[in-house]
């Protein structure tokens, strides 16, 4: 027995040598540091409700606090996926970065609505007034410019005022400080009191008007090389909750109670209904509004003297397609190539 035993051991150590190690973790750079009550919460909520468990992925929530932040912990190692913004991105693809790749949108747009005084009815009755943003070359004065040129306002005619992050200008809006401005349509469900406001232009003929992609998820040539299944995992569970949500908006409802200590569920029942075409039930990755927003950025301030990039320098759609040939598409979420 005893030289059985000197004899198996070496035979037993080969085995485990020759066993795969245990993977690490599939790290997940996220720029919130708690799920927001928007969209994007499908990743957290994708990891607590058992989602990428269920695709076999193994996966870790890294936190930072914005987009250059989780493109260098991207870059460093730290993480295998990032959700960054299109502009953090393109601005790397520029610069040189060939190995960064947008391959799902969890929430492809910030959820921005146009609040107004209730005496202002058109867009046309903008002009003369006073239009609050949070700075001049912002992400929401370039895009709201755009949504109120193209329903015919002059916005020459308007004085436009930085004023700083949503819930001031919706303050500033109350306070009969400015006529009108942008914010989520969760800061305008947060308003306590209306009166004397409403909704010059909702979600959803906004996003049309302007229909720029906002955030993408990125990881490296490298990992998709490496850890390309579990990429996959990672998409195929995302939208599987998104579908799961769209179908059932009050499950979202309930899933975001406890990070909502300031709404109850009937408030954020009412937000998820706002949601309705905004889940990213096809993987957020619409070709037309990928260039669409790329041309857009190129044509701000800030992207003025940026040198130029196509869109197959910082988008592979093989991922996602490949999710989608198993699960098949769905309404709700263009998925044009």
């Amino acid at each position: 027995m005893k030289k059985f035993v000197q004899l198996l051991l070496p035979a037993l150590a080969a085995l485990m040598l020759a066993q795969p190690a245990t993977a690490a973790p599939f790290r997940l750079i996220l720029t919130h540091l708690e799920p927001p009550l928007v969209p994007n919460s499908v990743m957290d909520l994708a990891l607590e409700k058992g989602y990428f468990e269920a695709e076999g992925v193994e996966v870790e929530l890294v936190r930072v606090e914005q987009t250059p932040s989780a493109l260098q912990a991207l870059a460093a190692g730290e993480g295998e996926m990032a959700n960054v913004s299109v502009d953090g991105l393109l601005l790397l693809v520029a610069q040189g970065a060939t190995d960064l790749k947008a391959v799902t949108s969890p929430n492809k747009s910030l959820p921005y609505v146009i609040a107004a005084k209730d005496d202002i009815t058109t867009v046309a009755a903008l002009a003369g007034r006073t239009f609050g943003v949070g700075r001049v070359g912002s992400l929401d004065h370039s895009l709201s410019m755009k949504v109120l040129a193209g329903g015919g306002l002059d916005i020459n005619a308007m004085e436009v005022v930085a004023i700083g992050q949503p819930n001031v200008r919706a303050q500033a809006l109350v306070a009969g400080q400015i006529d009108a401005t942008t914010m989520s349509i969760g800061v305008w469900m947060s308003i306590p009191d209306k009166t004397g406001y409403h909704l010059l232009i909702d979600q959803e003929p906004y996003y049309a008007a302007a229909p720029v992609i906002n955030k993408v998820n990125v990881v490296t040539q490298k990992v998709l090389d490496e850890r390309g299944a579990e990429v996959q995992g990672v998409i195929r569970a995302l939208i599987k909750l998104s579908r799961d949500f769209a179908a059932d908006p009050n499950s979202w409802a309930a899933a975001m109670v406890p990070y909502a200590p300031n709404t109850d569920e009937a408030g954020l029942q009412a937000l998820a209904a706002t949601f309705a075409t905004s889940w990213s039930v096809n993987g957020g990755m619409n070709a037309t509004d990928l260039q669409y927003t790329q041309d857009w950025l190129y044509s701000t301030e800030d992207f003025a003297s940026v040198t130029p990039v196509t869109l197959d320098q910082w988008v592979d759609f093989g991922p996602v397609d490949a999710v989608l040939a198993d699960l098949g598409t769905v309404d709700g979420d263009a998925a044009a190539r």
